[in-house]
C-alpha cells in the first residue's frame, strides 16, 4: 500500500512516456502511409516552379530579341520606280515688263483746265484724259480761215486777169511782158493759198492737241499735274503715265549653252511654253516664248528672252520679278524616280549617283544608276534601276549595303502590291531563249520575291 502522494507521482510517471511514444509513432506512420503522395507533391510543385522560371526567361530573350531586331532596323520611306513623263524645263529669273508705257505730255502750251481720269483708272485708247485751255487755239484757228479765204480771193481775181491777158495777147493788144508778169502773180497766189491751207491745219491740230487722249489701253498712274497749271511741252515727268497691261511681256535670261536647243525649237517653228510662278513657286501665268535678243550678253554669257503672257487677269504687274521656267522638250517614257531617292558618293570605291533598292527580306542594295533629266521633283534614270523596283527616299543616311530596313504599314502594302505587279510581269516574259527548261526545275529568278525554293511564303519582317 502507498498513499496518494506517492502513488501519484509513480502514476504520473508511468503515463508521460507513454504519451510521448503514442505521439510521435502517429507522426511517423502518417508520413509512412503517405510517402508516395508527399513525393509526387514535391515533384510536381518543384517542377511547376521550375517550367515557370525557364518560361519567365524565354519571354525576356525573346523581348530582347524583338527589342534588338527593331533597334538594328532602319525605319525609312521608299518609293517605286516607274515610268512617265519628263518636262525639260530651263529656269530663269525674269521682270515683268508692260509692251507699251506711255508717258503722256501736253503737245501746246497753256493752262491745264481739266483733268478727267482718276488715279489707277483702267482707260481705253482714245479715251479723254486732260484738257488744256483752247480758246487761243480756236482764234488761231479762226484766224488762219480768215487769211486762207482772203488769199483764195486773190487768187481768184488773178485768175481772171489772166484769161483777159491771154485773150489780149491774141489781138496784140498787150505786150508778152505783161501776159508773163500775171501769170507768175497767179503762181504766186497759189502758193500763198497753199501756205494758208496749212496754216490752218496747223491750227486745227494744235487745237485738237488741247484734248489730251490714251494712245494705248492701260491703267493710269499717278497723276504729275493738278489742274490749273501751266503746262508745257517741255515738262519733264509728263502729265500721268499710262502702262498697258495685257498682254504683257516678262524679259528673263538664260545660260549660253541652253542656246543651241532653244534655237533649233524657233527654228522648227515650236511654240515653246513659258511658266511664271513667284519665289515661293506659286504659278502666276502660263505665256510663250515670243522672241529673243540678236546676241549674247559677254559679261554674263547669257541670252535675253521675251516671253509674253494675256495677262487678262491682271496677275502680272510691271516690275515684278518672277521665276521663269521656260519649257524647251518632253521626253516620253522615262524612268523616274523621286530625286530624294538619288545620293551620291563612292559605295563601290568609284564617285557616282546611287540608290538604296530594298529586297524582299527588308534589306537594302547599293544600286549605281546614271541620271538623265530632271524636272522638280523628279529624276530620270537611263539605266541602274527597273520598273517597280523600290528605292529608299529618306532615311538612307543611315544605310549601308545589306542594312535592314523597316517600312510603314501603309508603305508595306503599297511595295508588296508592286512587287507582285513586277512577279506578274516577269511571269509573262520568256525566262529561257528556244523555250529550253532548267534541270531540275525553277525556282524562281535570282533575287527574286519568294524565299529560296520558289515557295511563297513572307520574308521574316517584311511589308
Amino acid at each position: 500500500m502507498c498513499d496518494f502522494s506517492t502513488c501519484g507521482e509513480h502514476v504520473l510517471k508511468e503515463t508521460e512516456p507513454e504519451i510521448t511514444e503514442v505521439s510521435t509513432g502517429d507522426r511517423w506512420g502518417f508520413l509512412g502511409r503517405h510517402r508516395l503522395l508527399i513525393i509526387v507533391a514535391l515533384i510536381v510543385v518543384g517542377g511547376g516552379a521550375w517550367f515557370l522560371h525557364r518560361a519567365k526567361q524565354e519571354n525576356a530573350a525573346s523581348a530582347r530579341a524583338t527589342f534588338n531586331f527593331r533597334n538594328n532596323a532602319v525605319a525609312v520611306s521608299v518609293a517605286t520606280v516607274k515610268r512617265g513623263d519628263i518636262v525639260v524645263r530651263i529656269p530663269g529669273l525674269g521682270t515683268v515688263t508692260s509692251l507699251r508705257t506711255v508717258t503722256l505730255k501736253t503737245l501746246v502750251t497753256g493752262i491745264m483746265e481739266k483733268v478727267n481720269f482718276k488715279e489707277g483708272q483702267l482707260v481705253k485708247q482714245g479715251e479723254l484724259i486732260a484738257v488744256v485751255d483752247p480758246r487761243p487755239y480756236e482764234a488761231a484757228l479762226a484766224q488762219a480761215k480768215a487769211t486762207l479765204a482772203r488769199d483764195e480771193a486773190l487768187l481768184a481775181d488773178a485768175h481772171l486777169d489772166m484769161k483777159r491777158y491771154e485773150d489780149l495777147i491774141k489781138q496784140d493788144s498787150v505786150s508778152q511782158q505783161q501776159v508773163d508778169t500775171q501769170r507768175a502773180t497767179v503762181g504766186q497766189d497759189e502758193g500763198t493759198v497753199a501756205s494758208d491751207k496749212a496754216a490752218v491745219k496747223t491750227a486745227e491740230l494744235n487745237l485738237a492737241y488741247t484734248q489730251i487722249t490714251s494712245p494705248v489701253d492701260g491703267r493710269i498712274g499717278l497723276r504729275q499735274v493738278d489742274p490749273g497749271n501751266y503746262v508745257t511741252p517741255g515738262d519733264a515727268n509728263g502729265i500721268v503715265v499710262v502702262t498697258q497691261l495685257h498682254p504683257i511681256s516678262v524679259l528673263f535670261t538664260v545660260p549660253e549653252d541652253n542656246v543651241p536647243s532653244i534655237m533649233a525649237q524657233t527654228k522648227a517653228g515650236a511654240v515653246l511654253p513659258v511658266e511664271a510662278t513667284t519665289r515661293g513657286t506659286q504659278h502666276l501665268a502660263d505665256g510663250t516664248l515670243s522672241n529673243t535678243d540678236n546676241l549674247i550678253d559677254v559679261t554674263t554669257g547669257t541670252l535675253k528672252l521675251r516671253a509674253q503672257f494675256d495677262n487678262t487677269d491682271g496677275v502680272l504687274f510691271p516690275g515684278q520679278f518672277v521665276n521663269v521656267s521656260l519649257v524647251v522638250n518632253t521626253l516620253k517614257d522615262q524612268l523616274i524616280v523621286p530625286a530624294s531617292a538619288v545620293r551620291r558618293g563612292a559605295p563601290n570605291g568609284v564617285q557616282s549617283a546611287f540608290v538604296y533598292v530594298v529586297n524582299p527580306n527588308n534589306t537594302v542594295t547599293v544600286k549605281p544608276v546614271v541620271l538623265g533629266q530632271s524636272d522638280g521633283e523628279i529624276q530620270g534614270v537611263v539605266s541602274g534601276i527597273d520598273v517597280n523596283d523600290v528605292v529608299v527616299t529618306d532615311g538612307g543616311d543611315r544605310l549601308r549595303d545589306g542594312a535592314e530596313v523597316q517600312l510603314p504599314d501603309a508603305t508595306a502594302a503599297e511595295v508588296a502590291k508592286a512587287r507582285a505587279q513586277a512577279q506578274a510581269e516577269r511571269k509573262t516574259q520568256p525566262r529561257f531563249p528556244n523555250g529550253r527548261k532548267r534541270k531540275g526545275g525553277f525556282n524562281g529568278p535570282p533575287g527574286g520575291f519568294g524565299p529560296p525554293g520558289g515557295g511563297g511564303g513572307r520574308p521574316p519582317g517584311g511589308g
